[in-house]
């Protein structure tokens, strides 16, 4: 891709799960990747599917696959499976009922590694990769030394995920950056898509970006346990746009 100065790889076709792209590629192997954000640069192809599976072993050695889907109309779970739908339009608000206790039987499951990934049509994908960080896309090198975001677990994003910003332009006018759990302030955690207070410009002072703390109700908090418990480690996921 002559823009993002890069490899790209394209999955399409019309039927997901005969047009994949697998990591690694036999099921007798496993990635063994143990950060806990996973970080995933891709494009939706336009008016087109696409399904993400990763599988996830837990400390138990048994592997959980947690999937995302704009094939996905709700969220589903089973003892093995959690499915979350992926919306590409801006946060309208979630059911806030329901998904906890049909995920109840994977809450008592600790992450020990990402096994793998599997990459469905359709989409681009330019790269991914586990970390500890939390990487901020829209900060710079030289902000990010001069508010010492390092002390705080923050960086920026690594310049082989990272995407070019042209002269004068802004990161977040570009792409699309979506956390999942979301800090959303209608919390759409059984579904993965851009927060409802979109992403914020870098100012002069980028620590001032952290997510800030707010008052949850017990059942919000009871929620947000559960999932993060089901999710860990998070998916993080980065669209580029046309």
């Amino acid at each position: 891709d002559a823009r993002l100065k890069g490899t790209v790889y394209r999955i399409r076709g019309s039927v997901p799960t005969s047009n994949y792209l697998q990591l690694p590629r036999t099921g007798t192997q496993s990635l063994g990747l143990t950060g806990r954000y996973l970080y995933l640069l891709f494009r939706p192809m336009s008016r087109k599917h696409f399904v993400v599976h990763l599988d996830v072993a837990t400390e138990e050695n048994q592997v959980v696959r947690i999937s995302f889907s704009t094939l996905f109309k709700e969220f589903k779970s089973t003892a093995t499976w959690l499915q979350f739908p992926f919306l590409c339009g801006a946060a309208e608000g979630s059911a806030l009922d329901g998904a906890a206790r049909r995920g109840e039987e994977c809450a008592c499951r600790r992450y020990s590694h990402l096994k793998s990934v599997k990459l469905c049509s359709n989409l681009l994908v330019k790269n991914l990769c586990t970390s500890d960080l939390v990487f901020d896309p829209g900060v710079t090198f030289s902000e990010a030394r001069q508010a010492d975001l390092a002390c705080c677990g923050v960086a920026p994003m690594p310049r082989e995920m990272a995407f070019p910003v042209p002269k004068g332009e802004k990161w977040h006018d570009l792409y699309d950056y979506i956390r999942f759990p979301s800090e959303g302030c209608k919390l759409p955690y059984d579904s993965i898509q851009k927060s409802c207070l979109g992403p914020a410009a870098v100012s002069e002072d980028p620590i001032r970006q952290l997510p800030q703390p707010v008052t949850l109700t017990k059942a919000v908090r009871d929620r947000l346990s559960l999932i993060h418990q089901i999710t860990s480690p998070k998916a993080v996921s980065t669209l580029w746009r046309r």
